[in-house]
Parts: C-alpha cells; sequence; structure tokens
C-alpha cells in the first residue's frame, strides 16, 4: 500500500517497477489518495490490467475505489468492498454531474498490428500515422515511462524492443504529444505465433471547440491497413476532459465509433462472412483482391452502437 498525496498520480519508474514486484510477489498494490488526485492514462492503463486498486479517502464518505466507485473498508490487512454488490460512494457518483460531460471529449483508439519478423523491421509505424493524420504531427516524444524524456524515435524504441525480446521480455511504453493538442498512448509489443504484435491505446483530447475529427478514421485506417500491418482498430468516444485525466468520479462510457478488420484477418474470418455481418456494411480499404474492411458503428452518441458491435463480433468469431 502506497499514498500519494499529489494532483496526478502518473506511471513513473518508480510505480511501474514496483507493479512489476508487487505483481511477481503475487501480491495487490492499493493507491491511496485525497479526493482531488487524478490519474493519467498509462496509470489508469496498468491499474486496470494488473491486481491493484485505486483508492480515495473521502472525509465525508470514507473510502471507496476511484475506478469503480466501490465502497471499500479495511479488513484482513488491506482494502475490500464492503458487500458483494458493490454498493457506490455518493461522491463518486454525485460529482459526475459537475464534471466537463457535453463540453470536451476524448476519442479513443485501440489498435493491433502485426508484423512479419524481418531483420529491417521498424516499429511503431501505426502509432506515429495516428498522430500524423488526427494532428498533423508526429508524437513528440517517448518514454518507459512518465514524464517521457525521450524525442519521437521508432528507430531507438526498436533496439529497446528487440533488447527486451532477446531476453522473453515484453516491451511497454508511453508516448506523448505537442503541448498544443493533448494525445497520450501506451504502446505494448510483444513476441506471437503472429509475429511481432503491438497493442496500442490512443487517447486524443478536444474541447467544445474543437470537434473530434471522426471523418479522419476510414483514411487512418487504410493507412494502417496498407502500410502497418494492421490485424484491428477499434475507435470510441465520450465525453471526457480533454487533459486525458481520470478523476474519481463516474464518467459516461465511451461509445463505438467505427470497427476496422486487417486484409490478413478478414481473409481468415472469410471475406464473405466479414462482409455479410448484420447491423452494418463494411466499406472495402486497401487492394481489391485483399481488402481491409471497415465498419461504421455510429457517430458516438448513440449507445445502441454497442449492440452493433457486439453483434459483429458475435458474427464474426462465430464458428
Amino acid at each position: 500500500m502506497v499514498f500519494q498525496d499529489r494532483s496526478v498520480v502518473a506511471a513513473t519508474t518508480w510505480l511501474t517497477d514496483l507493479l512489476q514486484t508487487v505483481t511477481g510477489a503475487g501480491r495487490e498494490l492499493q493507491i491511496v489518495t485525497p479526493p482531488e488526485t487524478r490519474l493519467t492514462l498509462p496509470t489508469r492503463a496498468l491499474l486496470t490490467g494488473l491486481p491493484a486498486r485505486w483508492i480515495v479517502r473521502n472525509p465525508a464518505d470514507g473510502y471507496y475505489d476511484g475506478l469503480t466507485g466501490a465502497v471499500l473498508h479495511w479488513r484482513d490487512g488491506h482494502f475490500i468492498p464492503v458487500s458483494a454488490d458493490r454498493q457506490l460512494a455518493e461522491a463518486f457518483t454525485s460529482l459526475a454531474a459537475s464534471g466537463t460531460e457535453g463540453s470536451e471529449h476524448q476519442l479513443l483508439l485501440t489498435i493491433r498490428t502485426a508484423h512479419p519478423v524481418t531483420e529491417h523491421l521498424l516499429l511503431g509505424g501505426a502509432l506515429e500515422a495516428c498522430w500524423q493524420t488526427l494532428t498533423g504531427a508526429p508524437p513528440a516524444g517517448w518514454s518507459t515511462a512518465e514524464p517521457v524524456n525521450l524525442p519521437w524515435s521508432p528507430r531507438q524504441l526498436t533496439e529497446l524492443a528487440r533488447t527486451r525480446a532477446q531476453k522473453s521480455a515484453p516491451t511497454w511504453l508511453v508516448a506523448v504529444g505537442t503541448a498544443d493538442h493533448p494525445a497520450i498512448a501506451t504502446l505494448r509489443i510483444t513476441h506471437s505465433p503472429a509475429g511481432v504484435e503491438e497493442h496500442i491505446t490512443l487517447a486524443l483530447g478536444y474541447t467544445a471547440d474543437q470537434p473530434p475529427p471522426l471523418d479522419a478514421l476510414p483514411a487512418l485506417a487504410e493507412i494502417i491497413a496498407t502500410q502497418h500491418h494492421l490485424t484491428s482498430m477499434l475507435a470510441h468516444l465520450r465525453p471526457a476532459r480533454a487533459d486525458l485525466t481520470t478523476p474519481p468520479h463516474r464518467e459516461p462510457p465511451p461509445v463505438p465509433v467505427s470497427f476496422t478488420l486487417g486484409s490478413d484477418a478478414a481473409h481468415a474470418v472469410g471475406r464473405l462472412r466479414a462482409e455479410a455481418a448484420p447491423g452494418t456494411r463494411p466499406t472495402h480499404l486497401g487492394p481489391a483482391t485483399r481488402p481491409a474492411l471497415h465498419y461504421a458503428l455510429g457517430d458516438g452518441t448513440d449507445h445502441t452502437a454497442w449492440q452493433r458491435l457486439q453483434q459483429l463480433k458475435d458474427h464474426l468469431n462465430a464458428l
């Protein structure tokens, strides 16, 4: 258990090393903060993917989980929910109305690529294409932790991933954009039977006078599909803080905007089957003989897009 009395908890080297040590020992990390604290996107990603919990110390309500809102109490040496039905703290639900809902937005992209293993493989191209297409500039920097302290360099991050792969270890990175356009991403690089895989999570923030560029997503999907070995890309939109931090109160859920299936993945499913998905008709991207398929799901405000996405996934995954 660690106490962080600061405004923002970032995925620093200290925190990432601690998480690795704790999880390697089969234990859970619990981070206790005041109610004014927010998490960066990389920190949130780490906490949701590992045995860890964000505990908010609220003077009025006691303790609650900053990501789920579950009321917590101390028992047997750690904090656990007070009830199985996950009673929610009033501070978690009541603060939602005072946030930025409706005035600021986040565009969220989840991208997977799979590259053949070659001597001249250069990673980071898909992430750079996202930045270039959606912001007009490449990422400003990258690092293995926050704060980011290295200028953007696909060659350097590829060399790091190659070195770690020789030790049978994955590579986890953070990338950021320039100060005039909030954007931050995590990149996880692994080896699998499919090749060298990149798992990208990218978030971009938009204020009330900056509409998210949803119309650029098909072109971006085509670039990644034809140049960077796209497996899949899922885009979401949600009302949330443009600075991309996570506050300890309920935020509106993201709404699916589009899903893209890379050409190899579409071929594996079967082109005829992939094109016959219910609820949405895909657009062909790339070569006509072996296209990637881009499925439009909504404009980011229609919550029935979740149903269309689930129907699409069930159809594609059906034997």
